[in-house]
């Protein structure tokens, strides 16, 4: 296993602490201890594509590290309990003040978010996000700032996050706004 792998990030069994922790298969380790098997797999994140009646696209400037003052598109983790749907509503409200009234799946992309010297290994999903008023936007949470941009204003190496970033790409290749 190479030194990127998530496995290195985690020592101890979850379940009782031993330090038997070994690897298993390349999607798992086992604890020699315990007998309990983890499983590594993604968190699950959100990203939200708004688009205003001009065909500009909501973005916004990250507040917080990583990528601090790079643009970014409103989302984030989806909370336990919580389907992507659900998460990605309530992070467009956390960070812009705005209600979603209809989400539509666009597409997904692998990711590694780090927080707190931690790498995340993350499945971010995109969802077209359609609002009820788009006047009442207010940068909050995560945002530092909000703003609508024309799909030639947008260049994607603005956007600090590596997921973010790839969406961007896609979106404007595939003329999706």
């Amino acid at each position: 296993m190479s030194a990127e792998h998530p496995f290195a990030q985690f020592r101890f069994c979850p379940k009782c602490g031993s330090p038997k922790f070994v690897v298993n298969n390349e999607k798992s380790k086992h604890c020699e201890q315990c007998g309990f098997t983890y499983y590594f797999n993604p968190s699950a994140a959100t990203v939200a594509v708004i688009v205003n009646e001009q065909g500009q696209l909501l973005v916004c400037r990250r507040s917080k590290e990583p990528s601090k003052g790079t643009l970014d598109l409103c989302g984030g983790f989806c909370d336990c309990y919580e389907t992507s749907e659900e998460g990605v509503i309530r992070e467009v409200k956390e960070e812009s003040g705005l209600d979603v009234v209809s989400t539509e799946y666009m597409f997904s992309i692998p990711n590694t978010y780090v927080y707190s010297d931690f790498t995340v290994h993350t499945i971010d999903n995109f969802f077209k996000c359609k609002v009820n008023s788009i006047h009442k936007a207010q940068a909050a949470d995560d945002a530092e700032e909000l703003m609508w941009l024309s799909p030639q204003d947008i260049y994607p190496e603005d956007f600090g996050l590596n997921s973010i970033r790839k969406g961007i790409e896609k979106i404007l290749k595939e003329k999706l706004l």
